[in-house]
């Protein structure tokens, strides 16, 4: 049961007797995947359009073009949904160095 309070992340293994966690940099590094993701979606949905274009464009292999439009998408979608998700950690990280500096959030309404 002990580990159920542990922050549970794939790529951070430090074990209780180890340095200290560096929130400040853990942030960072989730904030460039955050981005990192966000030029995936913007670069897959782009290339999503071309294709759509060339498929309107070029009659003749219209069917590759939907295919190859099709996939793009579906990278733009997973490409968004793996910047949501660091958007998600970045501010975990956020709230766990607040927290480990003794910064409290008053919600007062």
């Amino acid at each position: 049961m002990a580990e159920e309070n542990k922050h549970h992340h794939l790529f951070h293994h430090h074990k209780e007797g180890e340095e200290a966690v560096d929130y400040k940099k853990e942030e960072k590094h989730h904030k460039h995947l955050e981005h990192l993701g966000e030029l995936g979606a913007a670069a897959a949905g782009a290339y999503a359009l071309h294709e759509k274009h060339q498929e309107k464009k070029d009659p003749e292999h219209a069917h590759k073009h939907k295919v190859e439009e099709e996939i793009a998408a579906a990278a733009a979608v997973g490409a968004g949904g793996f910047a949501f998700h660091e958007h998600h950690e970045k501010k975990e990280a956020k709230k766990e160095d607040e927290e480990a500096h003794g910064k409290k959030h008053h919600h007062l309404f």
